[in-house]
């Protein structure tokens, strides 16, 4: 199996960050809060109500009646008041644990948040955005595993990258530009090797007509025309983009078929029945969904997660918070 986990802890464990976990009531939580704190990989804030939380080395908070807050909310209805937000409406937004755990990253009181063990995307992405915003240069912001396999022949050593598996729906042409780029980004910042980004679709090379092959073939040429630099191709099919005896067949002198590490979905229809079927038949290890695009640390969870998996996106928060310095 690939060793990023690993790795990712090691980098975590070296310069600890403070991870706040707003779920903290959640039976996943606190499993995954034990081993984080007995591995050492984040100093933990738990969000809910200290009587049903009992895990040592851990700050657990009560939102509703913290200490902080009253400063909270008033930031919070400053942060919104062209919104038409008022005070009373932010202290009360303010018992929200979410809410307030992001505003805890935007005050400097932690560095990361993790949350959607048992919350939607929506739930966790929106408080991000109306407090943290969107990272300078954003245009997109969007969502992708990390799926770690036991196929060393497949991406890095059994490594990949899938996008957009988590947030945006049914993205044109430019927008998915946008998540093959900001992709690639990640992928080298995590990964440290060249990231070959295959724009996946149900034809190779246009060899099958429709909207969705037309939309994939204009967002690979609109990557290279924002990023040059980058090995991006497509519209390939997954096998061409993976597999080197497929590629050589149907996109000879591409110069990321049959070695892609980077897999951008058309949808996310496909993006989350792909990156399902590969953790649950292939026994993959999925850590997500990771955002991108967000101005400090903030990262989702799937409902079905495990307190393993909580325990992986908390050492890759921790790692971007280290990034982010």
């Amino acid at each position: 199996m690939s060793d990023f986990l690993e790795r990712m802890k090691k980098a975590a464990k070296s310069s600890k960050k403070t991870i706040v976990l707003p779920e903290g009531e959640d039976p996943r939580t606190i499993e995954a809060a034990k081993k984080i704190v007995a591995e050492g990989l984040a100093n933990l804030v738990i969000l809910g109500d200290p009587d049903k939380i009992d895990v040592e080395g851990v700050t657990v908070i009560d939102p509703r009646s913290a200490e902080k807050h009253d400063e909270y909310a008033a930031a919070f209805a400053e942060l919104r008041k062209k919104k038409g937000v008022t005070l009373p409406e932010a202290m009360e937004q303010m018992n929200d644990a979410t809410y307030f755990g992001t505003m805890m990253v935007k005050m400097g009181d932690a560095d990361g948040l993790v949350s959607g063990a048992c919350h939607s995307t929506a739930n966790t992405l929106r408080p991000a955005l109306q407090i943290l915003k969107t990272a300078p240069g954003t245009k997109l912001v969007s969502a992708f595993f990390i799926m770690c396999t036991d196929k060393a022949e497949y991406g890095d050593d059994g490594t990949l990258l899938f996008a957009d598996c988590g947030l945006n729906i049914d993205p044109t042409a430019d927008e998915l530009s946008e998540i093959a780029i900001a992709s690639a980004g990640s992928w080298e910042k995590y990964m440290g090797t060249q990231p070959k980004v295959a724009m996946l679709s149900f034809s190779t090379m246009g060899s099958a007509k429709g909207e969705v092959p037309t939309k994939v073939q204009e967002a690979t040429e609109l990557a290279h025309e924002k990023a040059p630099e980058l090995a991006v191709d497509g519209d390939l099919q997954l096998d061409a983009a993976l597999v080197p005896s497929v590629a050589a067949l149907k996109a000879p002198g591409s110069d990321v078929a049959g070695k892609a590490n980077v897999l951008v979905f058309p949808d996310l229809e496909a993006g989350n029945i792909g990156y399902k079927l590969v953790q649950r038949f292939a026994g993959a290890q999925a850590y997500g969904p990771i955002l991108q695009g967000i101005a400090k640390p903030v990262n989702d969870l799937s409902r079905g997660c495990s307190a393993d998996d909580i325990v992986g996106v908390v050492a890759i928060t921790a790692v971007q918070a280290q990034m982010a310095e």
